[in-house]
């Protein structure tokens, strides 16, 4: 997410006070560093994202150690952190976990913040009121309650077990902290997405990454820039949920779905025989073939033509650039 305007802030009535809350809260809120960076023209991921991309990060170690989601970094050969005080320190991309989203930053200077210390997610109750915070200070920072904790399916071969919704959305959500009420980062901003409430009202919400995720991975993911699990199948195509059927939307670059001659519009019947008819059963019963380079049978509709055809699944890592140290 990118705002143009640098002066924005959140309306002072939807902001946190300082007074409901036992901690610090301007110290939790320098926690959070912008995030900018710059990716090649010829990236793999430049088309979709953009080469110019900012958003925002956490320091969760004294280590200069940042969390955020990871398309802000994704490929970038600049990653630039910028505190509330408007110090200016190099970043270099750690590692980055397409299945959960993460992505660690290593701060190359001193950052002389605070680090937020990390709760547990799944103690969360829908209701609950949290703080979405993003760089700038209090002035940044937003009121918010979680409305939902559900499975969520992203169109580019992504599924959360259990992911945080919540409401109001927060502006620029990109990597933003949400926080509880006792000052503890308990997700990571990744989407906006709409909802429909009454008839045809649809209200924003804001999907975060639940920082239990982060635990199990992070000792990988800082040390060897990726989680110690064998790769994901990954076919490289866009889909959508049409009235209980899967349609392919688009492909990302030359990957196998496109080099297997699939086409935008067609319908996904089945994995390996196994009927689908939602994201989720799409993507799950893709990864329970094997890991990254397993066949991939799939059930497609064309135009009326029903047909079979088979994909040689990839690593999507190895279609990205790796970073690169300043």
């Amino acid at each position: 997410m990118v705002l143009k305007d640098e002066d924005w802030k959140i309306p002072p009535e939807a902001q946190p006070k300082q007074g409901n809350f036992r901690f610090d809260l301007e110290q939790t809120m320098s926690s959070i560093v912008s995030i900018r960076s710059r990716v090649p023209a010829d990236a793999f991921t430049a088309g979709i994202l953009g080469t110019e991309r900012s958003g925002n990060g956490v320091l969760i170690d004294a280590d200069g150690i940042v969390l955020t989601i990871g398309y802000l970094v994704t490929e970038a050969e600049e990653v630039w952190l910028t505190t509330n005080d408007g110090v200016v320190v190099a970043g270099h991309v750690l590692g980055i976990d397409p299945a959960t989203g993460f992505a660690l930053v290593q701060a190359l200077g001193r950052l002389e913040l605070p680090v937020m210390p990390l709760g547990e997610s799944h103690s969360t109750r829908v209701g609950e009121r949290v703080i979405i915070g993003g760089a700038g200070g209090v002035a940044h920072a937003l009121i918010a309650h979680i409305v939902a904790k559900q499975e969520f399916a992203g169109y580019w071969e992504y599924v959360l077990d259990e992911a945080l919704f919540t409401a109001p959305a927060h502006p620029d959500w990109g990597g933003a902290a949400m926080i509880s009420v006792t000052g503890k980062l308990l997700g990571i901003g990744s989407l906006q997405v709409p909802h429909q409430v009454h008839g045809e009202q649809v209200l924003q919400l804001n999907m975060m990454v639940p920082i239990d995720l982060l635990g199990p991975i992070y000792a990988d993911l800082r040390m060897y820039g990726r989680p110690n699990r064998p790769p994901r199948p990954w076919l490289g195509l866009f889909a959508a949920e049409d009235h209980d059927r899967i349609v392919v939307i688009g492909f990302a670059g030359n990957g196998p779905a496109k080099r297997a001659g699939l086409n935008e519009g067609d319908t996904i019947l089945a994995v390996a025989g196994h009927p689908v008819s939602t994201l989720v059963d799409l993507f799950r019963h893709i990864w329970a073939l094997g890991a990254a380079g397993c066949d991939v049978p799939l059930t497609l509709e064309r135009e009326g033509d029903v047909f079979e055809v088979h994909l040689t699944s990839a690593d999507r890592e190895r279609y990205l650039k790796s970073a690169s140290m300043h």
